[in-house]
Parts: structure tokens; sequence; C-alpha cells
């Protein structure tokens, strides 16, 4: 089998990107099981991990979080997962990511800045 074109891989990450936003699990689990890094990021440096987190597809996270998803990986704009989260008031998925491990002095604002921000710090134990 031939490598993608960058063309093809750019078409890949949308694709992969929009299944994260709409909470499509399965979907996007098929392209995982053939060979899709986890981690993999659009040209906002943003990964499937951080859009299903953003959207509130705690299903979606969850499912991520059983891949390998770093959960600390973040964005071009260096917010975390768990901050965007927390920002959108995902209170099952700042569990889920504080459970997986998540750092939440990464990323600006750092998870617990914003916590602050928006008075949500018990949230954060």
């Amino acid at each position: 089998m031939e490598p993608l074109s960058e063309e093809q891989t750019n078409q890949l990450i949308v694709i992969v990107s929009d299944l994260a936003r709409q909470g499509r699990t399965e979907a996007l689990m098929e392209f995982f099981d053939h060979g899709l890094p986890v981690d993999v990021q659009d040209p906002g440096g943003n990964t499937p991990l951080m859009l299903a987190a953003y959207h509130g597809r705690a299903e979606t996270v969850r499912a991520l979080i059983g891949r390998g998803a770093d959960v600390d990986r973040r964005n071009g704009r260096d917010q975390s997962p768990v901050a965007g989260a927390l920002f959108k008031g995902e209170d099952a998925i700042v569990a889920a990511l504080i459970a997986a491990g998540a750092d939440l002095d990464a990323g600006t604002p750092s998870a617990r800045a914003a916590a602050e921000m928006f008075g949500r710090t018990a949230l954060l134990g």
C-alpha cells in the first residue's frame, strides 16, 4: 500500500476531527483500529481528545482515553483538554480527564486558573 499524500492526510484529519466533534465514537475508533495515531493533530494542534472534550462528547472522551490518548496534549493555543472541558462546563469530562491523570496546571490558562475564573474549583477536588 502506498503512503498517503499530504492532501489525503489533510482530508483524513478533517474527517477524524469532525467525527470527534460530533461524538461519533464507533466511526472514529475505526480510524485508530487501522493505524491512525490517536493523538493526530489538526492544523490548530487539536487532537481528537481535545475536540471531543470541548464539544461535550463524554463517551468519545472515555474511548480515546482507553486508546491511550495523551490527556495533556495541548493545542496550538496552549490549551489542554481538561481546561477546555472545564471552560465549557463539561463536568463528566473534567472528571474523566482528572481520573486519567490530566495535569491541572498544564496549559494557558491552566485548568486550575480556568476553574477559579468561573467559580468551579470544587470540580478539581
